[in-house]
């Protein structure tokens, strides 16, 4: 069923993305990670109803814009609002996440920004290695927000994951491969050997291997990977997913790292598009 629904979200290959108002130069940004990436801050379980729901607050740092755009799962491009992965994580409840937060926060040195999110929720990074669909349905929406101006480059991978991957001893035992691979594919596959990426180390997991994956984090040994720290922030009740104001940080955290690659905060006249492929652990 869950693969059933990817292919209603994502298979949608025959429509054209709608580029006629878009800027033709794109900077792109591709957002990957759990759902503390996608966001749940501001999500809590109505207990009278017995459902899950988003408190439908929205700080400052989260402003719609319109300079801010996302891409529809029909590969149409849209003003972005919170919650960015309405029609994506369709099984979940969305709220806040890190990409409106950073994209706030870079819209004015790129004049435009785009958000491309890929998020589904409690998936393995195993289901992110190339050839699984997850992985291939990335890299197609990629290129379709590269092609939605009909031209642009990409300036950087944001990733945070891996909460999935603390509950078995193999999954966390063989994370740093399996990650060392993904950056390594999406690279190539995006044509751009040497990427930035700034990826996060987790907050938390559902499982005791949290140590083990955190490590693998920290020590990727890739060339251009930059790491920030999430630990400490505050949490939700559910022990797992980063709060509002906690997700507001990470954002702020990760325009940090990005802006202190060296060539990364040059003013640019183009428009951003900032691609969230962001895996969501409940």
């Amino acid at each position: 069923m869950i693969f059933f629904l990817f292919i209603m979200m994502f298979g949608l290959s025959s429509l054209q993305i709608q580029s006629q108002t878009i800027p033709r130069n794109i900077s792109i940004f591709i957002l990957a990670g759990q759902s503390n990436m996608a966001g749940r801050g501001g999500v809590y379980n109505d207990t009278a109803k017995n459902i899950t729901v988003w408190d439908g607050v929205i700080p400052r740092e989260c402003r719609s814009n319109p300079s801010i755009l996302r891409l529809t799962a029909k590969l149409e491009w849209e003003e972005a609002n919170e919650p960015l992965h309405a029609d994506i994580d369709v099984n979940k409840t969305n709220g806040v996440g890190p990409g409106m937060p950073f994209a706030n926060r870079v819209v004015n040195r790129f004049g435009y920004v785009g958000l491309v999110p890929c998020s589904i929720g409690g998936t393995k990074l195993s289901q992110w290695q190339k050839g699984e669909f997850l992985y291939e349905e990335t890299v197609r929406r990629a290129k379709a927000a590269m092609l939605a101006s009909g031209g642009g480059s990409y300036e950087a991978v944001l990733w945070y994951q891996g909460e999935s991957d603390t509950v078995d001893m193999v999954d966390a035992s063989v994370y740093k491969n399996r990650l060392v691979q993904f950056f390594s594919d999406l690279r190539n596959d995006l044509q751009h050997p040497n990427l930035p990426i700034i990826q996060v180390a987790l907050a938390t997991g559902a499982g005791p291997y949290l140590d083990a994956v955190r490590k693998a984090q920290l020590e990727t040994g890739l060339e251009n990977v930059h790491c920030v720290d999430a630990k400490g922030l505050p949490l939700e009740p559910d022990g797992l997913h980063l709060t509002t104001s906690s997700q507001v940080r990470l954002g702020e955290m990760m325009v940090d790292a990005f802006l202190a690659i060296p060539n990364s905060a040059e003013l640019h006249s183009g428009f951003s598009v900032l691609v969230l492929f962001c895996l969501f652990f409940l």
